[in-house]
């Protein structure tokens, strides 16, 4: 097989193959015998029909046909690895001349494939990089914070004769319809307003509203059958309540935790707090040295996967492909395939290691983002074919740990931190590093979960299958199926459903809370 290559742009490729018919003959071989499995002729056994009868009965064209069509794949890999390219997207692939069309077993087989392909990147020296970063400081405010989180937990909701406000909770019913039809319906649900997890428009509809009181709002669903499609919320008031908080003292210090007095109590949040500043400081230079790379490395992407990222993320948000939102997103489309193209290409040369830890790390980041048991989540995300795309997301955001090691770090007063990543990593670290790559899915427009978060994923040779063209006068290839892609990241994995009773499932767990 012989295999030339024409590069296009820095982002395509046309490879244009030619495949000898000794090397086609035993594709050839094993479609003859495929299709006499498949067929009766009388007078001999099913599976036992002669090669001579299955041309005469079928015709030579029709054997190639099938040949041509089960080789190519493996034929379109093979030439790929000759050619050292990455593909990423579906190739686009044309066949110009099939062999043996006139029973003679001699030619060639003639394709050509134009293929995007991920870009030349050249890594810098990461030890001659400096980034600079605004140093965490924690001060009385920062534990106070803290502090007043804890009392929350142990917070009473009381009820309140008055309109509900911003922070309010309000056990709820809600009714959805559409054209009249009642979609669904949920009772006693707690919502606490502005956290804004259940429908949109519900936090301003709730707004003034007082216990017994009803009102009406458009929202599109967010789960279920009809998810994406618009509604009509109907919405009932049971009661409004506020949370009254213990008073922050010895008492509760000794109610609320391990210590005896409010001072130790104090003095261990200050602690922890320093230890989140600590890893918030990795997280700041993890994004500093990311958008520095951005801004001074030349990366382009191809045009048709930026487009593909942007209908994907319109198809999981019940919109048609071209509509103006695709714009509005397309920048930030582009930035994180120029990112993720960016950290494999850093994951190819450094020996970047995924732990278990930091698997169910992120996994937890994104169970709590979507009010989902973590098991649950992760059970869902085995069904739906999406654990590697999430394996490839942390192997991603260690990558730039590992090179962030080598980088010169210094806060605003020219100081140079000691981020502790040359060694083993902690479980703080861990965690520092699956809430970023949390963030980092977040901005991808296609990360709302997910057939978005892997944009450069490459497709499979069976793609070339139904890509595949051939000239009318020779002979027309049947087309497979196209195998469906595998689903991607950023930006962008379908995200699961918010169910409509999170917020009172939140509520009902946090401890030490009692309804007055």
């Amino acid at each position: 097989m012989k295999t030339a290559a024409d590069k296009l742009s820095p982002t395509r490729v046309k490879l244009t193959v030619e495949v000898p018919f000794d090397e086609l003959k035993p594709a050839v071989e094993a479609a003859t015998k495929k299709i006499a499995d498949q067929v009766q002729i009388p007078g001999f056994r099913k599976g036992h029909v002669p090669t001579r009868l299955v041309e005469q009965r079928f015709g030579r064209p029709a054997i190639m046909q099938e040949a041509v069509n089960d080789a190519l794949p493996d034929l379109y890999q093979k030439a790929a690895t000759e050619a050292e390219i990455k593909p990423v997207g579906r190739p686009e692939v044309e066949i110009t001349e099939v062999p043996g069309l006139d029973g003679k077993d001699e030619g060639d087989l003639i394709f050509t494939v134009e293929q995007d392909v991920r870009p030349e990147i050249d890594l810098p020296d990461f030890s001659a990089l400096e980034v600079e970063v605004e140093e965490p400081t924690v001060d009385d405010d920062a534990v106070q914070v803290r502090l007043d989180q804890l009392r929350e937990r142990f917070g009473t909701l009381v009820g309140v004769d008055r309109p509900a406000e911003d922070g309010d909770f309000v056990s709820l019913d809600m009714t959805a319809t559409i054209e009249d039809e009642e979609i669904e319906s949920v009772e006693g649900v707690s919502y606490r307003i502005g956290e804004g997890n259940m429908l949109e428009g519900l936090d301003e509809a709730l707004l003034g509203l007082s216990a017994g009181e009803t009102t009406t709002f458009t929202s599109k669903l967010a789960g279920g059958e009809r998810e994406g499609e618009e509604a009509s919320v109907k919405v009932t008031a049971q009661s409004v309540k506020v949370r009254e908080l213990p008073e922050a003292d010895d008492e509760f210090a000794e109610m609320a935790s391990e210590f005896d007095t409010l001072d130790e109590l104090k003095a261990d949040l200050k602690e922890k707090a320093e230890a989140d500043a600590k890893g918030n400081r990795v997280a700041l230079a993890r994004n500093a040295l990311l958008e520095k790379l951005l801004d001074d490395l030349e990366i382009p992407v191809p045009d048709g996967l930026v487009q593909e990222e942007i209908d994907n993320h319109l198809r999981n948000e019940g919109k048609e492909p071209g509509d103006s939102h695709g714009e509005e997103i397309r920048e930030d489309t582009v930035k994180a395939i120029r990112a993720q193209f960016l950290l494999d290409e850093i994951n190819a040369t450094r020996e970047v290691s995924v732990e278990q830890s930091d698997l169910m790390g992120y996994l937890q980041q994104l169970s709590a983002q979507y009010g989902i048991e973590p098991n649950q989540f992760l059970q869902m995300l085995a069904q739906s074919g999406q654990l590697e795309q999430i394996f490839a997301e942390v192997q991603r955001s260690k990558a730039l740990d590992v090179v962030l090691a080598d980088v010169t770090v210094k806060n605003e007063s020219g100081d140079v931190l000691d981020l502790e990543l040359g060694g083993s990593e902690d479980d703080a670290d861990a965690d520092d590093a699956s809430d970023d790559a949390a963030d980092e899915a977040e901005t991808k427009p296609a990360a709302k979960k997910a057939d978005e978060s892997g944009a450069a994923e490459q497709e499979t040779a069976e793609d070339v299958k139904a890509a595949a063209k051939t000239p009318a006068k020779k002979t027309t290839t049947r087309k497979a199926p196209a195998k469906k892609a595998p689903a991607k990241k950023t930006t962008a994995t379908k995200a699961p459903a918010k169910k409509a009773d999170a917020a009172d499932e939140k509520d009902a767990k946090e401890s030490g809370e009692k309804d007055a």
